[in-house]
């Protein structure tokens, strides 16, 4: 695989961050009809989709250096954005197993593991690393197994311990969220944490879901997408930086608004753990300018319609209202109003 990394980008100041072509391509682009609403859209996660990105278990792109050394300044300056409690110390054991097999079987050239017994030895090439270490035994680790592997991994994590048919989220690396705060939610059951999302409770969609993962069976991980939108492409959204990040939403003007406005998406995998039987929820987050989506002519289309058709609800929870007609206005000029074929796939091959 001819993984070509950019190393240097960032997700603050200077906001650097940019797609490449083959990075635009593979976009996980979220919208299947020209008209959006809550559903469950769980989907079982087997390799291959509409892009690139559904290739693997777990995707590693160009931006993955880059997003390590982003999870690595969070982290040094709020330690709580990752936090495990106690008793999912083998949940953390089953994601360092499953995440380290994953990408070294997936990218062989950048990632492999070893083992002999429970002695292993990891090795990271694009972040320099090799780490002989006892698994089931943390203290040969520089930190806890679950912090360690997610400082390695693109996305956030999150743990979720089952029992009294419910589903409660006890761990989590949480560094790129779209406005959630793992330490408000660390220990919450499943419709708590989801307790702020307009439309889907009444419509039973958190009811679904919750009946539907705690069948999940090991071997058999499902994903769903979900979206918002971001200004600046700024990773670390959170309640607890909203002072930082909260401002750029008054910054939106028609001049700046395509290159300013990201459409944020999330490739969310969901999968049950086999010590534990806890449930590992992998977020991992993708984010490409409303300029960059114009370039396909299909996301510029439907991503207008989308949009210009979102009920009041959404565009509310979502905050969007500030800069959304904008967004409209801008797309406006690429939509011919010409019907759309079903289907995330951007059905062009080059750009």
């Amino acid at each position: 695989m001819g993984l070509i990394f950019k190393p240097t980008e960032t997700f603050r100041g200077d906001f650097s961050y940019r797609n490449s072509d083959a990075a635009l391509l593979r976009f996980p682009f979220p919208f299947p009809e020209d008209a959006y609403m809550y559903a469950v859209n769980i989907e079982p996660h087997v390799r291959g989709g509409p892009t690139a990105a559904y290739d693997h278990v777990f995707d590693v792109d160009e931006h993955y250096i880059a997003e390590c050394h982003e999870r690595a300044l969070v982290l040094e300056q709020d330690p709580l954005r990752c936090q495990v409690l106690p008793h999912m110390i083998t949940a953390e054991w089953d994601t360092l197993e499953l995440i380290m097999e994953s990408l070294a079987t997936d990218y062989p050239a950048q990632f492999s593991l070893a083992r002999e017994g429970d002695r292993w030895t990891w090795v990271n090439r694009p972040l320099g690393i090799t780490q002989a270490f006892t698994f089931g035994d943390a203290a040969t680790l520089p930190c806890g197994p679950f912090e360690y592997i997610t400082r390695q991994a693109q996305g956030d994590f999150t743990i979720q311990d089952q029992r009294d048919d419910n589903l409660f989220m006890d761990g989590g690396m949480v560094t790129t969220q779209a406005d959630w705060s793992l330490h408000v939610d660390l220990g919450m059951a499943f419709h708590e944490w989801h307790g702020p999302v307009p439309l889907a409770h009444p419509i039973g969609v958190f009811d679904r879901a919750l009946k539907y993962l705690l069948r999940l069976q090991y071997g058999r991980p499902v994903r769903r997408l979900n979206w918002t939108m971001t200004i600046n492409p700024r990773l670390d959204t959170s309640p607890e930086n909203y002072p930082v990040w909260g401002p750029d939403r008054t910054t939106i003007t028609p001049d700046n608004v395509a290159d300013k406005v990201h459409l944020r998406v999330e490739l969310q995998t969901l999968f049950r753990l086999p010590r534990s039987n806890g449930v590992l929820f992998g977020i991992r987050c993708y984010l490409a300018s409303v300029r960059e989506l114009a370039r396909v002519p299909k996301y510029a289309r439907r991503l207008h319609r989308v949009l210009r058709d979102l009920p009041p609800e959404i565009i509310d929870y979502k905050g969007l209202t500030r800069f959304r007609p904008m967004v409209i206005d801008w797309l406006a000029p690429f939509d011919d109003g010409a019907p759309l074929a079903s289907g995330t796939a951007p059905e062009i091959d080059a750009l």
